[in-house]
């Protein structure tokens, strides 16, 4: 069997874009594909999200349809119109939307915006950090509670701001990609079980649990994996534990990395979050052998950089195979 040079061309601007993205992550003066895509979901929900709800959920299928299918011929268009150009400009182009998908220096720097100040004991500083990151209510949490929704940011996230980008990049490109962070971007905005999403909302939020749906399932392995060359951690049984427990979490994806670092971290996440002074309570994860603690955020960023170097060595074969069969 030989690798097609078309493939290794890509695994090289894969490589290259996390290179990128652990260097420079996001700079803020640089246009962002996924805000140009968050536009143009804003513009269509208040186009598109009033009448009848049989109507409003027909017209948020269409709007996922239009933007992930948009998203993806967009992309491959102008990178093959600059292929023509000259290819070193489809190269750079393409090298540079495919770091924009990768969000594992942004991670890494939004948790420790949180854990700086808690070690400081600044619990102000702390809380305004997390509430950049999270959608909770965070204007009366103590230090543990802070710590916890970091740890499940910094482990939910590993999948959908990481681990899948890669997935689909090692699969389609910077147009598969960037279509999945449409489907992401999507689900973020209006995938919600309210009244102003729960219609208009439905499709995106179904289309981000199946494309979530395979990489966070081998995130929490490639985290068990990981967390092996890590002294410290817990991975005896964390696999059996967290095949039990990831069903319990509200999302079908985002049980299986939270409840993976609760086990190998030695603590509970989950419980109640308050979101505009509602309570939403949430199946507890993993057991409480160590009370949370700012030294826990650190932890699970150690975690997720481990999760996402074993995930990239653990699909390489796989979409090697696959690149070879097709």
């Amino acid at each position: 069997m030989t690798v097609e040079p078309l493939t290794l061309a890509l695994l090289g601007l894969v490589v290259a874009a996390v290179a990128i993205d652990l260097v420079i992550g996001d700079p803020r003066r640089l246009p962002h594909p996924v805000v140009g895509i968050g536009r143009v979901i804003t513009a269509l929900e208040h186009a598109w999200n009033h009448g009848p709800a049989r109507a409003r959920r027909w017209r948020g299928a269409a709007m996922t349809i239009v933007l992930v299918a948009g998203t993806f011929v967009l992309t491959w268009g102008v990178l093959a119109l600059l292929a023509r150009v000259h290819p070193w400009l489809a190269f750079t182009a393409e090298l540079w939307l495919l770091a924009t998908t990768l969000s594992i220096k942004g991670l890494a720097d939004a948790a420790r915006a949180v854990a700086t100040p808690l070690a400081d004991g600044d619990l102000p500083a702390g809380r305004q950090a997390l509430a950049m990151i999270v959608g909770r209510d965070t204007e009366h949490l103590g230090e543990s509670e802070l710590t916890r929704g970091t740890v499940e940011t910094v482990a939910e996230n590993t999948v959908d701001g990481i681990n899948a980008p890669l997935f689909f990049a090692l699969l389609g490109g910077a147009p598969l990609a960037l279509a999945y962070k449409a489907v992401n971007t999507l689900d973020s905005m209006v995938g919600y079980r309210n009244e102003r999403f729960g219609e208009f909302g439905y499709a995106s939020a179904r289309l981000d649990d199946l494309a979530n749906w395979l990489p966070a399932r081998l995130s929490a392995l490639a985290l068990w994996l990981g967390a092996c060359a890590i002294p410290g951690m817990r991975v005896r049984g964390a696999l059996a534990a967290t095949r039990h427990e990831a069903p319990r979490h509200p999302s079908p994806n985002a049980g299986w990395p939270e409840a993976m670092v609760a086990r190998l971290l030695g603590v509970q996440l989950g419980g109640t979050n308050h979101y505009r002074g509602v309570a939403s309570h949430r199946a507890t994860l993993g057991e409480p052998h160590e009370a949370l603690s700012v030294a826990h955020i650190g932890a699970a960023i150690r975690l997720m950089h481990a999760g996402w170097l074993t995930f990239l060595l653990l699909i390489l074969p796989v979409v090697l195979m696959m690149e070879w069969l097709i």
